[in-house]
């Protein structure tokens, strides 16, 4: 199985939902082994996808090199490590990557428009041996061997509309369509002014965000699924591994899971050599459903 980018250059003109500025994003292809690289054209700074350029994980995945920062990129990493793509461009003209509807659904749609090259050389995975965990108190989230890729996530709140939630997720590109793009962010009214206050949460709506009060469920359509809540903390979770730099082969799991922690589980797995191997993969089930990988060949400790 060989590398992947997209086939031609796209872009859109979005908003950013913690700063509330408009944004202009370009999606660019790359050739074999380039990785994954953000460029903010008013800086002329680039700045890759690596664990060590991340700078903030408050309230979203924030990466920054020389003072330049490029924030709330959880999303649209997300959508990408979905459609396999290891090498892109992600050119913007502001600090934060367009919020959309809140969900990856948008960026889903962006890549299927700009459509997936098949590059020249293999792709590779970090296939996880043996367990890795970071834990908060009563928090944690962890990587283990699994043939099997799966995203297993609990959440626990006292509002009554989410209270706890449990979502095991099967990773394949239309699972993740049919399953995960399209949940939403979600937000406390009362915490509106506290973010704010912080310079957060200016370019949030009920068209990108699903708001709740002491009660329920502000927005008028309710929510697209019900455990819409923990299936978005998935979708961030994937966008967050993706930090790694390739996919995984191994199962995710985790209980009340957030950007630090999973910042801080990339870290760990990477500074841990005897948990993982880096692994060429050959051949792969040609199914969406299927996401079981044959033929690999470990080239690497």
């Amino acid at each position: 199985m060989n590398q992947r980018t997209i086939a031609k250059k796209i872009e859109l003109i979005g908003i950013g939902l913690h700063k509330g500025v408009p944004v202009k994003m370009i999606l660019e292809p790359l050739p074999s082994d380039s990785g994954i690289i953000f460029y903010r054209s008013d800086k002329g700074v680039s700045i890759p996808l690596t664990i060590e350029n991340v700078v903030d994980t408050t309230m979203a995945t924030v990466i920054g090199k020389n003072g330049v920062k490029i924030s709330t990129i959880e999303h649209l990493l997300s959508s990408i490590h979905a459609y396999g793509i290891d090498n892109i461009r992600i050119i913007l003209d502001n600090e934060e990557v367009p919020i959309m509807d809140g969900s990856s659904m948008g960026f889903c749609i962006l890549l299927e428009e700009a459509g997936i090259q098949e590059l020249d050389k293999p792709k590779k995975a970090i296939e996880i041996k043996e367990i890795v965990e970071v834990r908060e108190n009563d928090k944690f989230v962890r990587l283990e061997p699994n043939n099997v890729v799966t995203f297993d996530f609990m959440i626990k709140f006292p509002h009554q509309a989410i209270r706890e939630q449990r979502y095991v997720f099967q990773f394949s590109t239309q699972n993740y369509k049919d399953e995960i793009a399209k949940a939403r962010t979600f937000g406390f009214l009362q915490e509106v002014n506290q973010l704010r206050a912080m310079g957060l949460g200016l370019g949030g709506s009920f068209d990108n965000c699903i708001v709740l009060d002491e009660s329920g469920v502000l927005n008028k359509g309710g929510l697209r699924y019900k455990d819409e809540f923990v299936r978005h903390k998935i979708l961030d979770a994937i966008g967050d591994m993706s930090l790694l730099g390739m996919p995984i082969i191994g199962g995710y799991i985790s209980f009340a899971g957030s950007h630090k922690l999973n910042h801080f589980l990339t870290k760990k797995l990477l500074s841990s050599a005897h948990a993982y191997n880096i692994v060429e993969l050959q051949s792969k089930v040609q199914s969406s459903q299927k996401v079981a990988v044959h033929s690999r060949v470990s080239i690497k400790h």
